[in-house]
């Protein structure tokens, strides 16, 4: 007489340890891929500049540079804008008062020292005027890019 065997516990056996090798590789693969940086964020930071909707003025271009940030901020109302101070966190303030005409753009600078390579993002605070109506009113934003 023949005996039946239970070949059902081998085969799981070697169900477990087939996917099991083959998900270890690929955790080693995801592993060497993270320490050589090839999964790290910074180099596909975009850069952008991006002041809030909805308050008129927009952020047209950037540039950044070991001395500082400017900032070409753009007039999208159809009266004139009073710029009282622009405010860039961690790297300082433009304290002057700029007048922007309807349609047109103004390079403000910001002076501050900072580090070559290493990323940049901070937010920006604009204070402003539309128009003769003596009230200040804020726009706020942020700037991100990698310091050349």
């Amino acid at each position: 007489m023949k005996r039946k065997t239970n070949s059902k516990a081998q085969a799981a056996m070697e169900f477990l340890m087939t996917y099991g090798w083959a998900i270890l590789v690929v955790l080693i693969a995801i592993g060497a891929l993270a320490y050589f940086g090839v999964t790290k964020p910074d180099q596909f930071l975009p850069e952008k500049c991006v002041v809030s909707i909805g308050t008129g003025l927009f952020c047209d271009d950037f540039t950044t540079s070991a001395s500082g940030v400017t900032i070409r901020v753009k007039n999208i109302l159809s009266q004139r804008v009073t710029i009282n101070g622009l405010t860039v966190s961690n790297c300082g303030s433009y304290t002057n008062s700029t007048d922007i005409e309807s349609d047109t753009s103004e390079d403000i600078t910001v002076s501050c020292s900072l580090t070559s390579g290493e990323k940049f993002k901070e937010d920006i605070s604009i204070i402003f005027q539309k128009g003769d109506e003596g009230f200040n009113k804020t726009a706020t934003g942020s700037i991100v890019t990698v310091i050349p």
